[in-house]
């Protein structure tokens, strides 16, 4: 019998297992491929390496990022793309791009950058499951990292400083041209 497989993984809201897309396409993965995974709910991101999910546990090993842990349950015979031939291997790699190249990006902008959405569904839904005082710091960190995924997924180099944040957000381009935001 194998060794249990944890998934440390942020909970679920409005009908899905988790909300975070990260977490999905383990949860996912491990469907397909028969993995035996015990789900654990930790909202509370103190629990979490640096507030990363999702996170696998063994009893050996502790595996964090998606890719990171398919490959480990690759490596433990679980693979869902087994009896897959190899045009329909290359099929799947390149659904998988497009994927992570369009529809991420525009899932990111839907949830974490578009103010709307923002600010009365994903932060307080976020902030609401997270400790005091990261709840007043995390959803805005994690709308951060949404924004550099969108704009490396574009091509563009990753936003360091709130001031290229809120620049890229407000004025697009602004970063592109040799003038100063403020100017505007």
């Amino acid at each position: 019998m194998a060794a249990p497989l944890e998934l440390s993984c942020w909970g679920g809201g409005w009908g899905l297992p988790s909300v975070h897309s990260e977490s999905l396409v383990v949860m996912a993965y491990a469907k397909f491929s028969g993995a035996p995974l015990k789900v654990n709910v930790i909202d509370n991101t103190w629990r979490g390496s640096r507030g990363d999910v999702p996170i696998l546990t063994t009893k050996d090993n502790i595996v964090s990022q998606p890719a990171k842990i398919l490959n480990f349950l690759r490596k433990q015979k679980y693979n869902a793309d087994y009896e897959l031939s190899a045009r329909q291997g290359a099929d799947t790699l390149a659904y998988i791009a497009l994927l992570e190249e369009k529809l991420l990006p525009a899932v990111l902008h839907t949830f974490w950058v578009e103010n709307d959405n923002y600010f009365t569904v994903t932060k307080p839904w976020f902030a609401s499951r997270i400790p005091f005082p990261l709840s007043l710091i995390l959803p805005g960190r994690m709308s951060k990292g949404a924004l550099n995924r969108i704009l490396l997924t574009r091509g563009e180099p990753p936003l360091y400083h709130l001031r290229e944040v809120e620049a890229q957000a407000f004025y697009p381009g602004c970063l592109r041209v040799r003038f100063s935001c403020t100017s505007l």
